[in-house]
């Protein structure tokens, strides 16, 4: 039976919460994970490199000398790839990067990347994450008081614009919702700061 202790904003225990045996104490499958980072990176390649091939660049129309007789290799072009401003051989093109993979490849990575955050005891569950107004210096100031100076991942279980305004700014700090939690932040992070709320709802949807 996994267990963890609640927190309250100040670092002070306040109770205790069972973690979902399903979601959070599962063996980790490290191939699945790397699978679905590497998807989720390709994902959001942008694919807008681009570079001129020999028949786009401008110029080069003219033979720059006879084909014979001059003791000089024979050349049809001053644009051909081997020449200073020639084309490019090859020439990256703007492409679509992403693809897919099936859903329960996608589910099994986050059940593995949430139970090892959980085995290396590096999920922190918050009883209520909330701001009464956007304050950098407050949401550090709680940061630091629940152990999670650094690289770190907030979830909360909706989306809170005065919490998101709070931390931005923090490096290292990511902050996410309960329904935009995915493999590669979970990953990326140190620590994982849960709201009490957003706990329950990912173990609703992928117990």
């Amino acid at each position: 039976m996994l267990k963890t202790n609640v927190l309250d904003m100040s670092g002070k225990v306040v109770g205790e919460i069972e973690l979902s045996e399903s979601v959070f104490g599962i063996t980790p499958n490290a191939a699945v994970v790397h699978d679905v980072v590497k998807n989720h990176l390709a994902n959001c390649r942008q694919g807008t490199q681009s570079a001129l091939t020999r028949a786009e660049v401008s110029g080069g129309g003219r033979k720059p000398w006879k084909q014979k007789g001059t003791g000089r290799a024979r050349q049809g072009s001053t644009r051909a790839p081997q020449w200073t401003h020639g084309g490019i051989v090859f020439a990256p093109k703007p492409r679509d990067y992403s693809y897919t993979l099936n859903k329960k490849t996608r589910r099994l990575a986050l059940k593995s990347a949430l139970s090892a955050k959980a085995s290396e005891q590096n999920i922190i569950v918050i009883d209520e994450i909330k701001m009464e107004a956007p304050k950098t210096a407050q949401f550090a100031k709680f940061l630091s008081a629940v152990g999670a100076e650094g690289k770190c991942l907030v979830v909360t279980a909706v989306a809170d614009q005065t919490v998101v305004k709070s931390g931005r700014n923090i490096p290292g700090c990511e902050i996410t919702f309960a329904n935009l939690i995915n493999v590669y932040d979970i990953v990326n992070a140190t620590k994982l700061v849960v709201d009490k709320a957003a706990l329950q709802k990912i173990e609703e949807v992928f117990a």
